[in-house]
């Protein structure tokens, strides 16, 4: 049932843009170019609709998720993995401001960085030949987030900032797009999923044209099967630069069968969109630090196990 509503939707899809693919087609560019523009305008519609619905759960819901987890104390580890597979804009932000301010734990933190699905999702659901891929990434994501976060809370437990002298008004941080993720407005609603469908358009393009490129004019095979131990360990440094355009190509790698699924899950657990970069922001250094190395040290071990059982 499910194959067949996938078909479906990848029939209306060739449909509705075959006028388009025909004007496409006829541009002075080379075969991989021509492919890739019509590869990246096909997520437009899917991607749109997507970041759409994830913006009317931020806004109705984002305010209760951050008041749930702010209040969660021992608890917070599991409600802050749930919460981070949900994709919305700027959850590991939040996530990095409270720890910052130690109303979390260092443990439900890195379990929000490891569960945080960012880019993954939308890209994945916009794309529905691959959509099948989210169940089996969100479950790892979610299962290594709760486990290391619980053993690191075991292994150091941290003081925390009781309830009664936490602020609602202490977040202060914006997310992708300018985008204000604790103090959303109702013209965001349209505007912010507009724009971020267009940022996100413009990166699948730039990444997708890059990789039509190098399966046209590099042999990358014997990369991929020889190199397979070492594509986790290059994928989870990279996964650590605090962009979402990280997770688009770490993504668009993996639907294109450019890298392994144990690679592409090292780079998605390492990779907390701009929760880092907050957490350098307010943080300090030598406990950032600290996170950075146990994130890195998930990333490639989970990599490596999950290369060697696929």
């Amino acid at each position: 049932m499910l194959v067949s509503l996938v078909n479906k939707i990848n029939e209306f899809n060739e449909f509705l843009f075959e006028p388009v693919d025909s004007l496409i087609e006829k541009l002075p560019f080379a075969e991989w170019v021509i492919d890739a523009i019509c590869d990246s305008v096909h997520l437009l519609p899917f991607l749109f609709i997507v970041f759409l619905i994830i913006e009317l759960l931020e806004f109705f819901y984002a305010d209760k998720i951050n008041s749930i987890l702010k209040k969660t104390g021992k608890s917070s580890v599991l409600v802050g993995s749930l919460a981070a597979i949900i994709p919305q804009c700027g959850f590991s932000v939040i996530a990095s401001s409270l720890y910052s301010k130690r109303i979390i734990t260092r443990g439900c933190l890195i379990a929000v960085y490891l569960a945080t699905s960012d880019e993954t999702i939308p890209i994945l659901l916009a794309t529905p030949a691959k959509a099948y891929m989210i169940v089996p990434i969100v479950l790892v994501k979610f299962v290594i987030g709760i486990t290391a976060g619980y053993l690191i809370d075991i292994i150091r437990p941290q003081a925390v900032v009781r309830n009664d002298d936490i602020s609602f008004d202490m977040i202060e941080e914006e997310g992708c797009c300018k985008h204000d993720i604790e103090h959303g407005h109702k013209r965001e609603i349209i505007i912010h999923p507009i724009i971020h469908t267009a940022n996100v358009f413009g990166f699948i393009l730039v990444i997708t044209l890059i990789l039509n490129y190098c399966l046209e004019s590099v042999t990358i095979t014997n990369f991929i099967e020889g190199g397979k131990y070492l594509q986790p360990i290059i994928a989870s440094f990279i996964g650590l630069i605090p962009n979402c355009a990280v997770s688009i190509g770490i993504t668009m790698m993996l639907i294109k069968g450019s890298i392994t699924f144990g690679a592409a899950m090292s780079g998605l657990l390492t990779n907390a969109g701009l929760g880092l970069l907050v957490l350098l922001k307010n943080n300090d250094f030598k406990d950032t630090f600290k996170i950075i190395i146990f994130l890195l040290g998930i990333g490639i071990v989970s990599g490596l196990i999950l290369t060697f059982i696929a």
